[in-house]
């Protein structure tokens, strides 16, 4: 097919030979609230302009289901979601067993989708199949992953899927494609790279991208990217990373290294600080901390002797000061104990005595009268004597212990008298040697602490000359990243340039239909720079207000599906816009939106363009075959699902 020229400008489509239809497009969605049900709504829909509208009657042209229309699209092409949580469980709990079913046709074969919309968890997706009969049941089960590998392998393609950045995960190319193709109404068309909004409570995988890998997969999809670019991207990512980490690294040890050499300096008492500067410096300080320890070390040896012999006296002193305590509390013992032990011995004199003389004459044993003892042995009546012998070997035992005890104690007083000065003359030596001893020991502790400050002075020498060479590699390092960032973004740079013909082709499209929407004196222009994707409307200079900015994006977007009617990206001709008039489009470039996609169908309707409105589309297109479904907020008849649901 010849390009064709709109509305004399030259936005020019041409369209593969066999290519009259497109690749992928939706021709019918169809919602049950019951498998045995009549359906509750079963849109049609076509190749070209399809139009969801809901007019804005009584102020309430909200709420008729023009975006819940366009998540279930989605959700039948294999987003995980149609809606958010609050109204999922509003859905389900109004619709138990309801699905939502779409015929999608794929390179002319037509995949029947099934998905539930209540509690079930049955999902179908079967090429060449009825729709009735997966209701029906009459298929078991099959998952919808098969449709997905189908949409990846011969759309996007293996080869430029494995360029979506993102964390992996299946079908992530087409699921990130999709977020774009159909851009959540809550973005509001304010970015070229918003296109899930939190608001929308969506878990595409897109939400987890930033604008960086939006911005690759963007251009992956669209053929302006090769896979040696985006590894270089990758490449210069992971260089600007290491480049600031190294900076980052050079300049702490940069800080150490001027806080160290002060304190090194100080303590070596080294004035001039052009002579610690550099390598030189360095071998200065070392010099002059070695020189410190050496000496520390000497004196610390010469004190040691003296020390050990301080000790050994003052140990000699305190044992002889410990034996001489030893005795003096021997002698107190004596002297405590040796007066009570006479005492005793003194009390047992006058029995001894008494018992001798009644020895010597004892009474009769009949008439009691004292006997001479010499008579008595005579004496016939007489047959037991007193033992006299042994009361006076008694009397005399008494006599010897009193003056054995008496001259004892005397002895242990006169000895104790004479150990008072000995002990008072012990304790002074004692002390005397333990302050020569504590003394040396200080002194030795001195000249230790100084070892230690001068081995330490060493030490942090020594790691000044170790954070100096290590500030030295980073900074090498930094410098080696700096030169290898220069390097690949050059090369980037001429991958930019071997792709630039898929951006000069997308640019003269963008421009073209700026030019249709806007006026002759318009123009667009799409341009890669460092900072993502810039996207300019000059009409008598720069514009960007809300309405422009939101132009820039529905422009692009149907700039990319020219692009894909011609086969020249990775991505289906197929595109939704949900309620682009409420982006602050005015009404005639609103109108000027539908004469363009008009006209495209002039061309050939080897797209689907579906888009919903609150506005009234222009008369001619307000009627079948391109206004496919129309919808209220009120009364609930009219809703998409037909019903209030339950909050």
């Amino acid at each position: 097919m010849q390009p064709r020229e709109l509305f004399h400008y030259p936005l020019n489509i041409k369209i593969p030979s066999g290519e009259a239809v497109p690749r992928m497009w939706v021709r019918r969605l169809v919602i049950w609230d019951a498998p045995d049900e009549i359906p509750l709504r079963d849109i049609s829909l076509r190749p070209g302009l399809n139009i969801v509208w809901t007019p804005d009657e009584h102020g309430i042209g909200h709420g008729g289901g023009k975006t819940l229309f366009c998540r279930l699209l989605r959700y039948c092409l294999g987003e995980n979601t149609y809606a958010p949580q609050e109204e999922r469980d509003g859905i389900a709990s109004e619709f138990l067993n309801a699905f939502v079913g779409a015929e999608v046709m794929l390179d002319g074969v037509c995949w029947a989708v099934l998905r539930p919309l209540g509690n079930r968890r049955r999902h179908f997706a079967v090429p060449d199949g009825q729709l009735e009969a997966l209701i029906r049941g009459e298929v078991a089960p099959t998952g919808i992953e098969s449709f997905l590998d189908a949409i990846e392998n011969n759309l996007i393609t293996q080869p430029v899927a494995a360029m979506v950045p993102g964390r992996k995960q299946p079908y992530l190319a087409w699921q990130v494609a999709l977020a774009w193709l159909t851009r959540d109404q809550e973005c509001r068309f304010d970015h070229v790279l918003d296109w899930r909004s939190v608001q929308s409570d969506s878990d595409s995988p897109a939400r987890g991208l930033n604008q960086t890998e939006k911005l690759e997969a963007l251009r992956a999809l669209i053929s302006a990217m090769a896979l040696r670019e985006q590894s270089l991207r990758r490449k210069i990512a992971s260089l600007e990373q290491e480049k600031t980490r190294s900076e980052q690294d050079a300049a702490y040890r940069y800080w150490e290294i001027q806080r160290l050499r002060i304190f090194v300096s100080e303590q070596l008492e080294v004035v001039d600080e052009e002579l610690i500067q550099g390598d030189l410096g360095l071998a200065v300080l070392r010099d002059l901390a070695q020189q410190r320890l050496a000496k520390a070390c000497g004196d610390a040896g010469s004190g040691d002797i003296r020390l050990i012999e301080a000790k050994n006296t003052f140990e000699a002193a305190r044992q002889s000061m410990v034996e001489l305590e030893k005795e003096e509390e021997q002698l107190k013992t004596q002297i405590d104990i040796l007066p009570r032990v006479i005492a005793h011995i003194e009390a047992e004199y006058p029995s001894s005595q008494y018992a001798l003389e009644e020895a010597e004459s004892f009474p009769c044993p009949i008439c009691e009268v004292p006997v001479d003892r010499v008579l008595a042995e005579k004496c016939s009546l007489s047959h037991k004597l007193p033992d006299l012998e042994t009361c006076r070997k008694r009397l005399k035992s008494n006599r010897e212990n009193f003056q054995r005890e008496t001259e004892q104690l005397k002895s242990a007083k006169q000895k104790f008298d004479l150990l008072k000065p000995k002990l008072v003359l012990a304790k002074q030596k004692v002390n005397n040697a333990e302050k020569q001893y504590k003394q040396l020991e200080e002194l030795r502790t001195g000249r230790e602490q100084l070892s230690y400050d001068a081995q330490r002075l060493v030490d942090e020498v020594e790691r000044l000359s170790k954070l100096m060479h290590e500030q030295q590699l980073a900074s090498e390092k930094a410098q080696q990243a700096s030169d290898d960032l220069n390097g690949k973004r050059q090369d980037v740079l001429k991958h930019i340039n071997q792709q630039s013909h898929a951006l000069s082709e997308l640019n003269e499209k963008f421009n073209a239909i700026i030019r249709i929407l806007l006026s002759d004196d318009a123009s667009g222009e799409i341009r890669l720079t460092g900072n993502g994707l810039k996207l300019t409307v000059q009409m008598g200079g720069n514009r960007s207000t809300s309405a422009i900015d939101s132009l820039k994006v529905v422009a692009f977007d149907l700039a990319v599906m020219c692009l894909s009617m011609e086969n020249k990206t990775n991505i289906p001709a197929f595109l939704v816009h949900d309620s682009p008039r409420e982006a602050d489009l005015g009404l005639s470039l609103y109108h000027r939106l539908f004469d363009l996609v008009f006209q495209l169908e002039q061309v050939g309707p080897a797209f689907q363009y579906i888009i919903t409105t609150t506005t009234r589309p222009p008369d001619n297109m307000a009627m079948d075959p391109w206004l496919v479904l129309t919808l209220s907020g009120y009364p609930a008849g009219k809703r998409l699902l037909k019903c209030d649901l339950s909050s």
